[in-house]
């Protein structure tokens, strides 16, 4: 497998960006080498500059549950750029859009469409504290929502502390307005509410975590989660970012009967374009600009092309409900598959999937939560990766991502997934 061109390309993006990379999970940090500078896709597979060719379960971490390029998205993206890129106006996808979310997601009353998850996520608390009068949010360790100040926050030390910054650059005063919880965890849940509950102004959680790796929610925690912030009056906010039209046409709301009070949407919202939105109640949207007093802007929010690609790739979800059927048996034979590989090489791992989610932990016993996550040996991991890179299998280049399977993948596609795992 020749890389020399990616080896270039990379060379080249150190000297202009931080990294070489626009994310930094791209970089390969965690599992060493050059990263792919990928040119095309089609389907379940992707091209690197090299002209190699890969099985993808990255999907653009996500969005391409469709395959890459499917034509009907691509075909309506074309007719939409060709009348113009981009008004800072209204536009008649918007509307279409937000119609086709509401179909399969009948708890957001209202929504609006901003650019990224972490827009998303960053704007619900905002219109949670907006609507509460109050402070404080609650996150668990282990849950990404992006990048904004506030939820760049890990626990510190004791069972109820304030959240301190883990990144540089986030005040720490800012980072205390945030407390942290451990998941999976309704005791400890039930701690921190009856510490802090009348302070909360929200609770935000990923139904499904995914960058910890794949971590499923247990029934008791998801009742405490709606229990308590009911009985305190905080908000509940479901962050679907990733998990939305993935594990259900209405996501892990639909998947597990949850009644959120706010939903962040992203990834597969945009099809593979830059969108993303919240909502929720109507009137705790109330609170949005120009409606009430929560201020939020994006001149590219509500993009053509973007509302253009998210509404086919809804359609497509909507007219073809059995494509999660499908999903479900590819996933569930992949894990198999996986599971049978590993046991007979003697490999202690763990894999956790739901739906067309899915990781492979490199640690003995069950993983429940974060710390149970964390004792993944990443060397192993490593080792894992690159035996599949080698045999033209694109895995997540970190051991705490949730891989990610579409429609577009099939039979030979798992028969080469499982030789490239062989040779591990």
């Amino acid at each position: 497998m020749r890389t020399n061109e990616s080896e270039i390309l990379f060379a080249k993006a150190r000297r202009l960006l931080p990294g070489g990379v626009s994310s930094p999970v791209r970089a390969f940090g965690s599992v060493g080498g050059s990263p792919l500078f990928l040119v095309r896709s089609s389907g379940s597979r992707v091209w690197d500059a090299d002209g190699n060719e890969y099985v993808d379960y990255v999907g653009s971490w996500g969005p391409m549950i469709l395959g890459h390029a499917r034509p009907e998205v691509v075909e309506l993206v074309q007719e939409t750029a060709a009348n113009g890129l981009g008004f800072g106006a209204p536009h008649p996808l918007e509307v279409e859009l937000a119609e086709a979310v509401r179909r399969v997601y009948p708890a957001l009353e209202k929504l609006r469409f901003v650019s990224s998850g972490t827009e998303a996520t960053m704007s619900a608390l905002r219109v949670a504290r907006g609507y509460t009068g109050r402070d404080y949010i609650l996150k668990f360790k282990g849950n990404y929502h992006g990048h904004a100040d506030g939820l760049l926050v890990e626990a510190g030390s004791g069972a109820l502390t304030f959240g301190q910054p883990s990144s540089a650059g986030v005040p720490k005063g800012y980072a205390e307005l945030t407390l942290v919880g451990r998941y999976n965890d309704p005791e400890h849940l039930a701690q921190v509410f009856g510490e802090y509950g009348e302070r909360l102004a929200a609770v935000i959680f990923e139904p499904v975590v995914g960058n910890a790796g794949v971590i499923p929610p247990t029934t008791e925690f998801l009742k405490a989660l709606r229990e308590l912030t009911r009985e305190y009056g905080a908000l509940l906010i479901a962050d679907e970012v990733m998990t939305g039209f993935r594990l259900a046409p209405g996501g892990a709301t639909e998947r597990f009967s949850l009644e959120p009070d706010l939903i962040t949407l992203g990834k597969i919202l945009g099809g593979g374009l830059p969108a993303a939105a919240y909502g929720g109640r109507a009137e705790v949207m109330a609170q949005v600009a120009p409606e009430g007093p929560v201020y939020q802007a994006g001149t590219l929010s509500g993009n053509p092309l973007a509302m253009a690609a998210g509404l086919a790739t809804l359609r497509i979800l909507q007219a073809e409900p059995e494509i999660y059927e499908r999903l479900e048996d590819y996933g569930a034979r992949l894990q198999s598959g996986l599971d049978e590989v590993l046991s007979a090489a003697g490999v202690p791992h763990a894999i956790n999937r739901v739906g067309s989610m899915l990781t492979v932990f490199f640690t003995e016993g069950p993983v429940r939560g974060f710390d149970d996550a964390a004792t993944t040996n990443t060397e192993t991991f490593k080792r894992f990766f690159h035996a599949l890179l080698q045999g033209g299998v694109y895995w997540p280049p970190s051991a705490f991502e949730a891989a990610f399977i579409s429609a577009a993948h099939g039979e030979e596609d798992l028969e080469k997934t499982i030789a490239a795992a062989r040779t591990f």
